[in-house]
């Protein structure tokens, strides 16, 4: 499922509601949570960007500067782990407001699926538009559901 329509809401689409016994009260939560953390995200991803663009035309020069590169990959690294912590947060209450069975759930339908491991929530990430470029660097993941199944 991945960041699909409503802004990444999974604990929204019927067949996730459905299959988990999510009640009003949970779903009303997580779409707090969201709110709570969204602003914070995009800022933090927005600094890891413009961290990741001054980079470049360093690593682009004849003769590059190897000090101020070293110092830009150090802002870059700290920019992706706040980025990191930001969207653990943000997951941790997510999951907070699950029931251990349903928590369960996800955490078998994660385990059991091609996909579902970091590289499929990577491609999740960018195939729906949190990167442009298709590049290969680490990405943070995007909350999975678990499937409704076949429908």
């Amino acid at each position: 499922m991945g960041m699909r329509g409503e802004h990444g809401r999974w604990w929204n689409n019927p067949a996730v509601v459905e299959k988990l016994k999510l009640t009003d009260d949970q779903r009303k939560a997580m779409d707090a949570i969201l709110q709570q953390h969204r602003e914070k995200l995009i800022d933090l991803r927005a600094s890891l960007e413009k961290a990741e663009l001054a980079m470049e035309p360093m690593m682009r020069e004849d003769q590059p500067n190897e000090a101020a590169a070293m110092s830009q990959i150090d802002k870059v690294a700290q920019a992706r782990a706040e980025l990191e912590k930001a969207n653990a947060r943000f997951l941790f209450a997510l999951r907070a407001k699950l029931t251990p069975e349903q928590w369960k759930q996800v955490q078998e339908f994660r385990a059991s699926h091609d996909g579902m491991g970091r590289e499929g929530m990577r491609r999740n990430w960018e195939r729906n538009g949190r990167r442009q470029g298709g590049d290969d660097r680490r990405m943070t993941p995007s909350p999975q559901p678990p499937s409704p199944g076949p429908q």
